[in-house]
């Protein structure tokens, strides 16, 4: 089951780029974006991701946290970051539970037995953490449309 407007945001722990320990509830009290993107190194996830980094200046005037998150370990993600100077946090969902209960995965991607990466989708949460917007892909190649999103983070008070 995945999430919906109107539900409260699931709570859950990753690992940053950094290998920290991150839990979403500590961003209680700010508009979170999390954006879910199959794979960092890849075409679309690189121009999606530095869509947002520069993008920033307008999050932050929305008063909003980007959060990336992919099921890349942390080590990848950390170059990933460092490579396309990334400012904003990456989560690893390694273990895909993150994914699967948000906005699902691509099972047996690209024609890969076994292999399995998070569907795009992006999340926008409330102060309170509960869903506000919601867009999930099944074409992993369609970036989502940024501009509607700043225009929901807007509605956010």
């Amino acid at each position: 089951m995945t999430v919906k407007v109107g539900d409260r945001a699931p709570d859950f722990e990753l690992f940053d780029q950094d290998r920290k320990l991150r839990r979403l509830s500590e961003f209680k009290g700010k508009k979170v974006v999390l954006a879910f993107f199959p794979g960092a190194f890849t075409s679309v996830c690189t121009k999606e991701m530095c869509t947002f980094r520069d993008g920033m200046s307008e999050f932050n005037k929305l008063d909003a946290t980007v959060i990336g998150i992919s099921v890349n370990d942390p080590f990848t993600l950390k170059a990933f970051a460092e490579q396309n100077k990334l400012n904003f946090t990456l989560l690893s969902d390694y273990n895909r539970e993150v994914s699967r209960r948000y906005g699902g995965v691509h099972e047996d991607f690209i024609g890969m037995k076994g292999y399995s990466v998070a569907k795009r989708a992006v999340f926008i949460l409330d102060r309170d953490l509960v869903v506000r917007y919601a867009w999930i892909s099944e074409d992993p190649t369609k970036e989502p449309d940024y501009e509607e999103i700043k225009r929901e983070l807007a509605k956010i008070p």
